[in-house]
């Protein structure tokens, strides 16, 4: 009987697939795991990834980028290329693939995750959980693969420090900030490691615990205002602000209106229109029978194409307007064109790491 690899499991070190998980029965105990990650640390020590060199063949950025536009929107890379250009930050957000392609030559101990792709700072924020409970947590998965653990823990550091570069920040204060992002996640996966399983799987910050993490007593107080007015923005972001932000009323109809190139409205019988449409039946086959439910109750009203973010631009993004009981009722969804990882290239290439793959504890 051929048995198919695992995609979630990395090489061994003469390049055989490691056999797929066991069942939980017979999964390792915590010391067994705990001692597998300490030899993990031992053949990739945490010194091997103090540097970084570009390779003699590092493709050109640029004709990274050109690469990827080849699959984007025409009308809107110029767009994209402009919201880049804006900081050196902004480029680092819109050039995900660049630092994939730097990141593959880079040591890895074999240990996998279910990586964002894309951990930048910004696409850490509040967002409302299906509960309406305000959440801090990573909201932007378009890149999203099981990789190597090493690569979202360094991209979000490097991001601390070219925003911190960006804000006046001197050298000293760009790497105590580093630094504390790449110790608060060695803090919360030992913590984590000790933890049932329910408990990992339950775990969320809300926004006073993430304020009391985020700000010593003397910053609070200076920031408190900043927060209370961050906190009110995200409560209010909600259907009916977007309602009164994105449509009017013509002739009697709730419309999405133009604002080209950044909001298109798809008009009615067009084929986008329809597809649009069909995607949003589809998705409701895969919803659990209660989520299915709600969302039929509403109808289909209009639909329009969006630009969002910054690496995204180009990709083919559109928000949709429904309505249930009657227009005061709204819900808004974004239907969103899923890509290939920018790690996927990039992991098939990279080095053959030194241990087999497991979810392991991060020793101390």
């Amino acid at each position: 009987m051929k048995v198919e690899p695992d995609p979630n499991l990395s090489p061994g070190a003469s390049g055989e697939t490691i056999a797929p998980r066991r069942p939980a029965q017979a999964a390792e105990g915590y010391q067994q795991r705990h001692e597998r990650g300490r030899a993990a640390r031992r053949a990739v020590p945490r010194g091997s990834h103090a540097e970084w060199a570009p390779a003699p063949d590092r493709p050109d950025p640029v004709d990274l980028l050109e690469a990827q536009a080849k699959d984007r929107l025409p009308d809107l890379v110029p767009i994209r290329y402009a919201r880049m250009m804006a900081s050196p930050f902004a480029f680092m957000r819109g050039s995900a693939i660049v630092m994939a392609n730097d990141l593959a030559s880079t040591p890895k101990s074999g240990i996998q995750a279910q990586l964002c792709g894309d951990a930048h700072l910004l696409n850490f924020g509040m967002y409302a959980s299906p509960e309406r409970a305000l959440l801090f947590d990573l909201n932007d998965f378009d890149e999203t693969l099981p990789g190597p653990w090493e690569w979202d823990v360094k991209r979000l550091a490097a991001s601390f420090v070219v925003a911190g570069r960006e804000n006046g920040f001197d050298a000293a204060e760009c790497r105590e900030a580093a630094q504390a992002s790449v110790a608060s996640y060695r803090q919360r996966m030992a913590e984590f490691s000790e933890m049932g399983e329910l408990e990992v799987w339950y775990s969320r910050i809300g926004v006073e615990q993430a304020f009391g993490l985020l700000f010593d007593a003397k910053a609070r107080k200076r920031t408190s205002k900043k927060l209370s007015k961050a906190v009110r923005k995200a409560h209010s972001r909600d259907s009916l602000q977007a309602l009164s932000k994105l449509t009017r009323v013509i002739d009697g109809r709730r419309m999405i209106i133009d604002d080209p190139p950044l909001l298109v409205r798809i008009p009615e019988g067009d084929e986008i229109r329809l597809q649009i449409n069909a995607v949003l039946e589809s998705y409701k086959r895969t919803l659990q029978d209660d989520r299915r439910h709600l969302l039929d109750r509403y109808r289909f009203v209009d639909a329009a194409r969006k630009v969002v973010g910054v690496g995204s631009v180009g990709t083919r993004a559109y928000v949709v307007l429904l309505e249930g009981r009657d227009e005061d009722d709204p819900m808004f969804l974004q239907v969103k064109e899923a890509g290939s990882s920018v790690l996927e290239a990039t992991f098939r290439r990279a080095p053959t790491s030194t241990t087999d793959s497991a979810s392991l504890p991060d020793s101390d």
